[in-house]
């Protein structure tokens, strides 16, 4: 696949590359997208759906999920489908104002999934440190409110972005080498001092996963101290087994975050090949397993989920026996 001249593009339009040096193997890489981005709706939508027929799950650690897949399912509908387009068809070309809202959308949308991690680790501690102001502490007031502190907080870190993107001229290439439009991919295409926007986009990434990370393993020591203190083996770890999904997503958000962090800002000699496939790892293996770790590991949701299936199941057979009934009468 060969990129446009980008001699001849208008200047409101840019073009998507995809993974340089992998073109040929973009309808292979295609198959993980499609799986991932299908497990992706199936598994969120099923979360959802679990949570919200089901009062015995309307508990603050479920209503956290709820928020998390709710998130993973637009960040997951605002990259997929141009991902997609790309690996397929090679239809990279994307208007700019498309690109600064993708740009926008995307990491709002990881900014607002870090808030919610945060959100978790805390209820977390609530549950194990003081377990009788449990309900007091998180009453549906405030778990409205940590919603409404996560939706604004990634917003108003990435609003500038969009803006500050918007003053650069773009007056040599208007190829960007990535699946989508990443914040630092674009900035690299611009004529002139971009050093603004390199230390805002440096400091909004270090306010929320460096903030949000020292919180987390704050909330984990206080566990940890409250857990060790107990006497029983067996309270222990059962207070530990209720932290396990949470830790599980944990390393599973963070981790292809901090990888891709910290190779696209110090990792100069890494191919830009890697690069791209670390920063799609990011966005598109979290929200695919987060479903599965708590459907595996949480046994609520995994007795909810059985027990959609087999009221679905049960109301697909006596459809299909009234028929049956009306002709034997």
């Amino acid at each position: 696949m060969e990129s446009p001249n980008h001699t001849n593009l208008d200047t409101s339009l840019f073009f998507l590359l995809g993974i340089p040096g992998l073109e040929q193997f973009h309808l292979w890489l295609s198959l993980p997208v499609c799986c991932l981005g299908t497990a992706t709706i199936v598994g969120n939508i099923t979360i959802l759906v679990v949570v919200a027929t089901e009062p015995a799950l309307h508990k603050p650690v479920y209503l956290f999920l709820c928020m998390l897949s709710t998130i993973d399912l637009a960040a997951s509908f605002s990259t997929v489908p141009k991902l997609l387009a790309i690996l397929w068809c090679g239809a990279g070309h994307i208007s700019a104002s498309a690109c600064l809202a993708q740009m926008f959308f995307i990491h709002a949308f990881c900014m607002m999934e870090s808030t919610v991690l945060l959100a978790m680790a805390f209820d977390r501690y609530v549950a194990i440190c003081y377990p009788l102001r449990y309900a007091t502490i998180l009453t549906d007031t405030i778990i409205v409110r940590i919603g409404v502190v996560a939706m604004v907080r990634g917003s108003m870190l990435m609003l500038p972005c969009p803006f500050l993107i918007g003053r650069l001229s773009f007056c040599q290439s208007h190829v960007i080498p990535h699946t989508y439009c990443e914040h630092m991919a674009v900035v690299k295409l611009a004529c002139g001092d971009t050093r603004l926007n390199r230390v805002y986009g440096l400091t909004a990434a270090l306010l929320v996963i460096g903030v949000d990370l020292f919180c987390i393993g704050l909330s984990y020591a206080f566990i940890a101290r409250a857990v060790f203190r107990l006497s029983s083996h067996e309270a222990r770890s059962k207070a530990l087994g209720t932290c396990g999904s949470h830790v599980c997503v944990i390393l599973i958000s963070y981790t292809p975050a901090l990888f891709s962090f910290f190779t696209h800002r110090f990792g100069h000699h890494v191919p830009l090949h890697i690069h791209i496939l670390l920063a799609n790892v990011y966005l598109l293996f979290p929200p695919a397993l987060n479903p599965m770790v708590y459907g595996v590991k949480t046994k609520e949701i995994r007795e909810k989920v059985v027990k959609v299936f087999q009221k679905g199941q049960g109301t697909g057979v006596k459809a299909s026996e009234r028929p049956r009934n009306i002709e034997e009468t």
